[in-house]
């Protein structure tokens, strides 16, 4: 069974025994492995990585905001309304996932492809404090700004599945450590159908889905349901999301990507209590809809011992 099959099987719920493995890794730890393995592809095929995480393709404001930043101006949901999102249909913008793509397929892997949240993109215009702001004074521009966006990731989300992709993932922070930054109410009339729209685009072409956010989501998992999400990253345990929980109500309905955190178990050199916690959550969570993944990416603290360490077990335990 290739790696792609495996992960395949493991999101429908028809895990065959072997975890799937993955890792966010290379933003913060490429010098580390690139002194110990040559590179973190050769990391990644040491550790015989069952998925690939692809960024690239174009962007929705990489160019068309540039001139109201240079002129210092405070960006509103109204001023997006009169300015062009940036070309999308262009080949060239996309030679770099084409590529990222020909690599890990020669690997079996499977391939899930970053794309831009609803909410999440926006913050990078407005800025967090005043995106949050915008949700109470201008909910009816925001939501024509949020109609424009998700238009432009439809289009987006098309190429990429023409490109073979399997998996479009939308990277939509909606969490913070205890709670979500708004209301359900307002989530689910600003941003829940958004989501719907984009989602249903993929089902129709028999595309899977996903869903990053970071902190505890908990109150919107019922959404994350209907809209269809075939799996998400992370569960975050610490955010107010006990596993248990998980078990209980939604193991049917979604797989996780996720388990080894990186706020409280990875990178702080604490052998005995990584290898506890990792097999904590192998107990719990091995041949569930569940693909065994760090929470975020690991961060500069973690040693490459530590790291070593640590996939060293992750893979003697997904083997067995």
């Amino acid at each position: 069974m290739t790696s792609k099959e495996l992960v395949i099987k493991t999101i429908k719920g028809e895990n065959p025994g072997r975890t799937p493995v993955y890792g966010w890794l290379k933003a913060n730890m490429e010098e580390p492995i690139t002194k110990e393995f040559g590179s973190v592809v050769a990391f990644e095929d040491a550790y015989e990585f069952d998925m690939a995480h692809i960024f690239g393709g174009p962007g929705p404001f990489n160019k068309c905001i540039q001139h109201l930043r240079d002129a210092g101006e405070t960006i509103t949901p109204e001023m997006l309304l009169d300015i062009d999102f940036d070309d999308i249909d262009s080949e060239s913008d996309y030679e770099n996932v084409k590529q990222e793509m020909a690599h890990h397929r020669a690997r079996d892997r499977f391939c899930y492809m970053q794309t831009p949240g609803i909410f999440e993109a926006m913050n990078g215009v407005f800025g967090i404090e005043n995106h949050l702001l915008y949700l109470a004074l201008y909910p009816d521009e925001l939501q024509e700004v949020y109609t424009k966006l998700a238009n432009w990731n439809i289009k987006n989300a098309h190429h990429l599945m023409d490109l073979g992709m399997d998996d479009i993932h939308i990277s939509d922070d909606w969490g913070s450590q205890k709670s979500m930054m708004f209301s359900p109410a307002m989530h689910e009339e600003l941003i829940v159908p958004h989501h719907k729209r984009i989602v249903a685009e993929c089902k129709k072409r028999g595309v899977m889905t996903s869903l990053h956010s970071d902190g505890c989501i908990t109150p919107a998992l019922e959404s994350v349901v209907d809209i269809g999400y075939d799996f998400i990253h992370p569960w975050q345990e610490n955010c107010n999301m006990p596993y248990s929980l998980y078990l209980e109500k939604y193991r049917d309905k979604f797989a996780i990507l996720g388990g080894v955190c990186v706020q409280s178990t990875l990178g702080f050199g604490k052998y005995e209590r990584l290898e506890s916690e990792i097999r904590r959550v192998f107990d719990l969570l091995k041949g569930q809809r569940w693909m065994c993944c760090t929470t975020h990416y690991v961060q500069n603290s973690c040693s490459i011992e530590e790291l070593i360490f640590a996939y060293d077990l992750i893979r003697k335990l997904a083997n067995n």
